[in-house]
Parts: structure tokens; C-alpha cells; sequence
């Protein structure tokens, strides 16, 4: 399996997520929208009032200040549920069944090894890469590598995924990087899916 198709995992973990949040997100929209409309219908109001007495030039200044302060919370929300999906995410990917996680890092890192002697850092709390699994991985390198790997009494905080190092050289394949990954590819089309309404 390679990156792209661990990054298409967890798009596809996302889009889910999109979908089970699009109806509730709909629904907050519409309440923000009521709320801002009535906001803004205040704000012609008050610069109805202010237009009769400081003139045209106020009343401008008023809404378009107004639209700013709508626009400003309106992106603050879409960015919020959007936050929101990459988290169930990131956690859909995290609590994986054993069998389906080692897997899909069994197949990205067979991908990833270059030299076939890096150390592989994994979580602290990580049990499902241990040195039975790193076993399986130089045995399946074959002719070719070296097929020296070995698991790292280094631990990073990454949660889920790993990080191969020889050296200075690092090949980060940890949670963070691949939701990274999968978000820059997914936010403008879950942004259209969300919020295109």
C-alpha cells in the first residue's frame, strides 16, 4: 500500500465523517445565518438612524463593517467543522482493528524503507509496531535490503504510524503527517461538501 492509498484511508474516514456532520453543520449554518440576518437587520436599523443624522457615508461604513463581522464568524464556523472532521478522523485511524492498522503500515512501510537498516520510532503507547512486527517486515524485505531493521528504544509522541531514521535522515510516516497529507488533499472538496448550500 502505498502513502497515497494510506492517505486515501483516511480521506475516506473523513468523508464519512463529513457526511454524518453535514446534516448537523447544515442546521447550525441556518441558525447562524438567522442569528446574523437578524444581527444585520439590527445594523440597518441603527444605521437607518444614524444615516438621518451623520449622513450616507456612516450608514456604508456601519453595514460594511457589519459584513466584515458576519463573514469573519461565518469562516470561523466552517473552519470549526472542518476541525471537527479531521479529528473523528484522526481517531477513527488511531483505534483501527489490529488486523486492518498492521496492515496498512505493513504496507507503507515496506514502501518507505530505503536502505533496509533504519530504526523505526514509534509512540510510546504503541504495541501493535513491536519487534514481532519488525521481524515480519526484514523478512519480507528479502534479497535487496539488508533487511536490518530495528525497532528504536527512542519513543516520539506520534500516536499512531512511525518514523523510519538512519542517520539525520528521517522518513516521517506518523499520524500527524499523514492527516497533514490527507487534509491538504480533502479541504477544499469537503469545504464544497459542507458548506455549498
Amino acid at each position: 500500500m502505498e502513502r497515497e492509498q494510506v492517505v486515501e484511508k483516511i480521506l475516506s474516514e473523513a468523508r464519512k465523517e463529513a457526511e454524518l456532520i453535514s446534516e448537523q453543520s447544515q442546521q447550525q449554518q441556518q441558525h447562524l445565518q438567522q442569528e446574523l440576518e437578524q444581527e444585520l437587520a439590527e445594523y440597518n436599523e441603527q444605521s437607518s438612524e444614524l444615516a438621518q443624522k451623520a449622513g450616507k457615508d456612516q450608514k456604508e461604513h456601519l453595514l460594511s463593517s457589519a459584513r466584515m463581522d458576519i463573514a469573519k464568524r461565518m469562516l470561523g464556523e466552517k473552519r470549526n467543522i472542518l476541525n471537527e472532521v479531521f479529528k473523528r478522523a484522526r481517531e477513527e485511524f488511531k483505534n483501527l482493528p489490529d488486523n486492518e492498522y498492521v496492515d496498512i503500515i505493513t504496507k507503507l512501510m515496506l514502501k518507505d524503507v530505503e536502505t533496509g537498516d533504519e530504526e523505526v520510532i514509534v509512540d510510546p503507547n504503541e504495541n501493535r509496531i513491536n519487534h514481532k512486527f519488525i521481524k515480519e517486515i526484514n523478512r519480507q524485505l528479502g534479497t535487496g535490503f539488508k533487511g536490518n531493521l530495528k525497532l528504536s528504544e527512542r519513543k516520539e509522541n506520534i500516536e499512531a504510524g512511525y518514523i523510519l531514521q538512519r542517520g539525520k535522515i528521517k522518513n516521517n510516516a506518523s499520524l500527524d503527517v499523514l492527516i497533514s497529507e490527507a487534509r491538504n488533499e480533502l479541504e477544499i472538496e469537503l469545504a464544497n461538501l459542507l458548506f455549498s448550500n
